[in-house]
C-alpha cells in the first residue's frame, strides 16, 4: 500500500467514525426541553385523569334520581382530555349505555362524518353528555334534571379546559348557557361563557340524533361547521 492510499483509506476510516460518534453538548446546566416538557404533558393528563375519576364518583353518589336508575352505565366522556374542542351532546341512548361509551351507532358515525368534514378526527376531539345517563325510552331531559346535572357538567368542561366548546342539541345548550330557547333561535353564532374565570366560546348546533330524524337540517349545520373550522384557524388552534 502506497503512501497516498494509506492517507486515503485513514481519512474515510475517520469520516465513518463521524458519521456514527454522537455530538455533546455541554452546558453547566443541562436541560432536556423536550423530555420536560414531555413529562408536564404527562403529568397533566394524569391530573385531568384524578380530576375526572373524582367526579365521577360524585355523579355516581347522586340519590333519588330516576336517570340513574333507569340506566346500566355512568357517561362521563371520551377521547382526548387535551384537546382544545370539547363536543356536549345531550344524554347517552340505548347503545350508550350498553356500551358506556360515548357516541355509538348511527349517531357516532354521523358525528364522525361531521367531524371529518371540517378536516377534524373525532379521536382528537374529547366528548361528552349534558346528562350523564340515559333517560327513560329516550325521553328528552327535563329542566329540573338538566339544572341538577348541570352543575357536574360545567365542573368536567373547566377540568377539559378546552378552547372551544360545541353545544349540540337544546339540552348542551340549556345546561352551559341556562337559556331554552328554540335551538334554531340561537343556533350559528358565536357565544361566550365564562367558568371558574376563563371564557370559552361557544357554538350551539343540532345534535346528531337530531338530524338523523331531520336530515333537512343538515345544511344548517354545514354552516355551522365551516364557523367552527374558521374559528380553528383564527385561533390558531393546532388539532
Amino acid at each position: 500500500m502506497t503512501k497516498k492510499d494509506f492517507n486515503q483509506n485513514a481519512k474515510f476510516e475517520q469520516e465513518l467514525i463521524n458519521t456514527f460518534e454522537p455530538k455533546f453538548n455541554f452546558s453547566e446546566k443541562p436541560l432536556n426541553r423536550i423530555n420536560s416538557k414531555q413529562n408536564n404533558n404527562a403529568h397533566e393528563i394524569l391530573n385531568k385523569a384524578e380530576q375526572l375519576s373524582v367526579l365521577k364518583k360524585r355523579i355516581n353518589s347522586i340519590e333519588n334520581c330516576n336517570l340513574k336508575s333507569n340506566s346500566k352505565n355512568l357517561i362521563l366522556g371520551d377521547g382526548n382530555v387535551n384537546s382544545p374542542i370539547m363536543l356536549i351532546g345531550e344524554a347517552p341512548g340505548k347503545e350508550e349505555d350498553e356500551a358506556g361509551l360515548a357516541f355509538k351507532g348511527d349517531v357516532g358515525e354521523l358525528l364522525k362524518k361531521m367531524l371529518l368534514a371540517i378536516k377534524i378526527k373525532i379521536e382528537s376531539t374529547y366528548i361528552s353528555y349534558s346528562i350523564n345517563y340515559r333517560p327513560p325510552e329516550d325521553r328528552k331531559p327535563t329542566s329540573q334534571e338538566i339544572k341538577r346535572y348541570s352543575t357536574f357538567l360545567k365542573e368536567h368542561i373547566s377540568i377539559i379546559n378546552p378552547k372551544i366548546l360545541v353545544l349540540m342539541g337544546s339540552t348542551a345548550m340549556e345546561a352551559v348557557t341556562g337559556t331554552n330557547n328554540r335551538i334554531s333561535n340561537e343556533r350559528g353564532n358565536w357565544k361566550e361563557i365564562i367558568l371558574k374565570d376563563r371564557t370559552y366560546p361557544i357554538m350551539i348546533t343540532f345534535s346528531p340524533s337530531y338530524l338523523i330524524r331531520f336530515p333537512e337540517n343538515k345544511k344548517h349545520s354545514w354552516d355551522d361547521l365551516k364557523k367552527i373550522r374558521k374559528k380553528i384557524q383564527d385561533l390558531n388552534i393546532k388539532i
